[in-house]
């Protein structure tokens, strides 16, 4: 539109000091017009370009924000406990708040107990679920469990063992756990052959640095475990693949007293002592958890 009014007006008329006077005039209001139209023009492009500089300038703090994120994921680890016989998942229960805590991503499984091949299959679920990189931490027969479950498993960067039972390839539960020398009455058997902890024992046996009042709830929720486990032998050891750390419970009542040290020597781990009954997790979560932090650490590096 401004284009047509303007373009015959702004010609030279040289013949008529009216019509120059007209053309001056109408060349004044074209400029105007065309003035007009511009600074809106320019004011426009500079809001776009102001809008540019901040979305420049958010997308900047996005990626930052990406980057540090990123620095915080790159140091979390994710970590399954696994429990053995005659306990369950609750038993790691003042463990994970610590771990949690240190930004780690936690699962204690839940195993059946019914045989090594379900057990092992259980945790190799949870491993796959979480990906890697991944701890798998063992208590008592757990130790069984994460040694077979890690084993040429890409996403297992460690394995840490808690009072564990640590087998080589071919040995069995049995070999390390007789039941005969328990004293009588200590297991009681279900009819489908599953074995239970005496609850009157539990306590004195099994957690004796435990308040009775804790003991005797964990003594109600054991988890039984089938009796034909003990007869079932190990596969190849995944801790012969990956660096270990091992806790030895010096008061243990259910694993022969010389027997962790032993474990922790044969599979060169880290290692430390504590003054605890069987449930090291349970009386000393603390240490257990700073256990498992210098894993997490220590498999990073």
């Amino acid at each position: 539109i401004i284009i047509n009014i303007c373009k015959e007006p702004c010609m030279t008329i040289q013949n008529s000091s009216n019509m120059n006077r007209c053309a001056i005039f109408t060349n004044a209001i074209c400029g105007v017009m065309l003035l007009g139209g511009f600074f809106p023009i320019i004011s426009s492009n500079s809001s776009i370009l102001q809008a540019s500089s901040s979305q420049s300038d958010d997308r900047v703090s996005d990626n930052n924000t990406a980057t540090n994120q990123g620095n915080v994921s790159s140091s979390s680890m994710n970590i399954v406990l696994v429990h053995g016989f005659w306990a369950d998942g609750s038993s790691w229960s003042k463990v994970i708040p610590i771990l949690e805590g240190a930004g780690h991503r936690v699962i204690a499984v839940q195993l059946p107990l019914h045989s090594m091949a379900d057990d092992v299959a259980t945790v190799k679920r949870a491993v796959d679920l979480v990906g890697g990189p991944t701890i798998l931490v063992g208590h008592s027969y757990g130790g069984f469990v994460i040694t077979n479950a890690a084993y040429n498993n890409p996403n297992v960067t460690a394995l840490v063992y808690i009072g564990a039972l640590v087998p080589d390839e071919g040995q069995s539960p049995s070999d390390f756990f007789d039941v005969t020398k328990l004293l009588k009455g200590f297991l009681i058997t279900d009819s489908a052959g599953f074995l239970y902890i005496n609850s009157t024992q539990f306590h004195d046996m099994f957690a004796q640095d435990v308040n009775s009042t804790e003991a005797s709830i964990m003594a109600a929720v054991q988890k039984p475990a089938k009796q034909s486990i003990l007869a079932e032998k190990s596969g190849p050891p995944a801790w012969k693949q990956l660096p270990t750390w091992y806790e030895v419970s010096e008061n243990d009542r259910m694993i022969p007293p010389d027997a962790e040290p032993q474990f922790a020597k044969q599979i060169n781990a880290t290692t430390i002592s504590l003054s605890s009954s069987h449930v090291p997790m349970v009386s000393h979560p603390k240490e257990i958890a700073g256990l498992i932090l210098d894993a997490a650490k220590g498999s990073t590096r």
